[in-house]
């Protein structure tokens, strides 16, 4: 089936602690200061791109949201207003209906202050809820541990790992490791990923 940007459309989702808001050329100044938060580009086992690479990166994103392949977001603290991050819709199957959740990157100075995980409840809720989605897939470097871990934490099962999936801008080649959250398995996920939300005194119903 060929892509529908219409399924994928661009949208707005409010939590307590961010707003994923959509990918706009206007989020370059402010992104390029957040991966300078921790040098992101120099993580060997990451994709994140330079400041002077993120006019192009965001491009790129916005051509595949035209495409219909890709929903990306700028991630923005309700606190300060600033933006912290990217994450993105990507690989859709709207046959399926499936989709990742990838290309996510968070300013380290925003990383365990549950700025990820309220970022996953709504992406995830949005896929399972309102995208009708019967699985979520998310995908990271064999070396990445902290993602792997991240993963396993929202309770997504590990797939598989696609040996020698992809070459790496120095000329590596990447093991990638899948997870995946089904529909039948998103009510406890979503459970857990409030629970750790109180944490850092967020309400829910």
């Amino acid at each position: 089936m060929a892509p529908d940007p219409a399924w994928l459309a661009p949208v707005t989702l409010t939590g307590e602690l961010v707003t994923l808001q959509p990918l706009a050329h206007g989020h370059v100044p402010a992104l390029a200061t957040a991966a300078a938060d921790g040098r992101l580009w120099e993580l060997w086992y990451t994709s994140v791109p330079t400041p002077e690479g993120m006019a192009a990166d965001v491009a790129a994103k916005l051509a595949q949201r035209e495409a219909g392949t890709m929903l990306p977001f700028a991630v923005r603290r309700n606190d300060t207003g600033g933006v912290v991050g990217v994450t993105t819709f990507c690989n859709a199957d709207r046959e399926a209906p499936r989709l990742e959740i990838g290309y996510t990157w968070t300013a380290a100075s925003a990383q365990r202050t549950g700025v990820n995980a309220e970022s996953k409840l709504l992406l995830l809720g949005h896929a399972f809820d309102q995208l009708g989605c019967i699985a979520v897939e998310f995908r990271t470097h064999w070396h990445n541990q902290q993602s792997r871990t991240a993963i396993a934490r929202l309770g997504a099962k590990q797939d598989g790992v696609l040996r020698n999936h992809r070459r790496q801008p120095d000329g590596s080649l990447r093991d990638t490791v899948v997870f995946s959250i089904t529909d039948a398995e998103w009510p406890a996920v979503r459970n857990g990923l409030r629970h750790r939300l109180a944490r850092h005194s967020i309400s829910r119903p």
